[in-house]
């Protein structure tokens, strides 16, 4: 065991380094990008007169000079993406902090926290200071669950007017220990939780037993548990991604859905390109890319990745579950799974190949993606 464990550590700590430096490197050229672009705008915010830009009004200059002509195709090209400074700035500051925090290895957070990481039965911990880092990812997340539907304002979220989110900060800016994903578990299953949505996932998890009890606790307790697969490209049968439904010793959860990010971009991009996969793996896609929903602030912006594809599925449970509150968290989880629409035979790009084209069918377990509207139907005639 101390060997295996020593072993671990010398492997995730090579590759901690790797990623730092890679960080460092994309971090400089953000940087570079984020001054290009903030020196075109306010160059276009001169030559416009005006602090807002939009599409339409850059479209109308007619530069003669070479740098205005340069700043008016910058921001063309950003609107026609979907881009905007702000999502720049906070790649780059993501960037920083990881570069500085997550991927230290010299950085100690747990003086913070003030627990004994090694006793994973500890259940009360913790300070006063519950600021955190910036809360838009959580936000994003929350509005395609539960924003208020019907109020002309922004979006519909999947769940129905009503519902209730029980909002609990496991993650840091960095991967997240296995002992508070344990404990969060626990806590929403404790406390009235019907679906936990867990958008996130890292690639080691040195404590899994502790997590594996806790998704046996919000089994017994009739809790769904919904999981994002992850931004790699990669294949799940090849590389793991933690939190999973597979114990260790054998046996898996019944009551997970592990969902990849289906794309809008075409039918040979259905499979979004950063999305994992795996057949056995991943259940059931759902649409992660683009996605309007709300952010820090009260503003609405497009995100892309599998935590926004997790949130449609959590909120279609929680949509079956309030109309159908005799379903348990296994037929829901089934009737998502047997109602999801059916691609299998359908040929796409391969997420984080090079043009490499596969059956829809070989990247899940289903071959489909999320239907409301048929599981809807399904729950409800199950239900009579």
């Amino acid at each position: 065991d101390a060997r295996r464990e020593f072993d671990l550590y010398q492997e995730t700590r090579a590759q901690v380094v790797k990623q730092r430096a890679e960080a460092a490197q994309t971090l400089t050229e953000i940087r570079q990008v984020e001054k290009m672009v903030n020196e075109a705008l306010a160059l276009l915010r001169q030559q416009t007169g005006a602090d807002s830009l939009t599409a339409e009004r850059v479209a109308k200059l007619q530069p003669i000079r070479q740098d205005v002509a340069q700043a008016k195709q910058i921001f063309m090209q950003m609107a026609a993406q979907g881009f905007t400074a702000r999502q720049i700035s906070g790649q780059r500051e993501d960037l920083e902090q990881r570069v500085q925090f997550a991927l230290n290895p010299d950085f100690d957070t747990r003086t913070i926290v003030g627990d004994n990481y090694a006793n994973t039965a500890e259940r009360v911990y913790g300070n006063r200071d519950v600021e955190g880092p910036s809360a838009d990812h959580g936000t994003h997340v929350a509005g395609i669950v539960a924003a208020e539907r019907g109020n002309g304002m922004g979006i519909d979220g999947v769940a129905p007017t009503g519902t209730r989110l029980m909002i609990l900060r496991a993650v840091p800016n960095g991967d997240e220990r296995d002992k508070d994903v344990a404990n969060a578990i626990r806590y929403a299953a404790d406390h009235g939780a019907n679906v936990i949505n867990m958008s996130f996932g890292k690639g080691y998890s040195p404590q899994k037993r502790a997590v594996d009890d806790a998704v046996r606790y919000a089994e017994s307790k009739g809790v769904l548990l919904v999981h994002a697969a992850g931004n790699d490209g990669e294949d799940l049968n090849q590389k793991a991604n933690f939190p999973n439904r597979r114990f260790e010793g054998g046996g898996e959860a019944r009551n997970w859905i592990e969902v990849g990010a289906s794309s809008w971009e075409g039918p040979d991009r259905l499979a979004a390109p950063f999305s994992n996969w795996g057949r056995g793996q991943v259940d059931v896609f759902a649409p992660g890319s683009a996605i309007l929903s709300t952010v820090q602030g009260g503003g609405y912006e497009r995100n892309s990745g599998t935590s926004m594809a997790a949130p449609v599925v959590s909120g279609v449970a929680a949509l079956l579950m309030s109309y159908f509150p005799n379903l348990t968290a296994t037929q829901v989880r089934q009737i998502i799974l047997d109602s999801a629409t059916r691609y299998a035979d359908q040929m796409v790009l391969r997420p984080g190949s090079e043009g490499e084209r596969v059956r829809f069918g070989d990247l899940s377990t289903t071959g489909g993606i999320v239907n409301v509207y048929a599981a809807f139907q399904m729950a409800e005639r199950m239900s009579r």
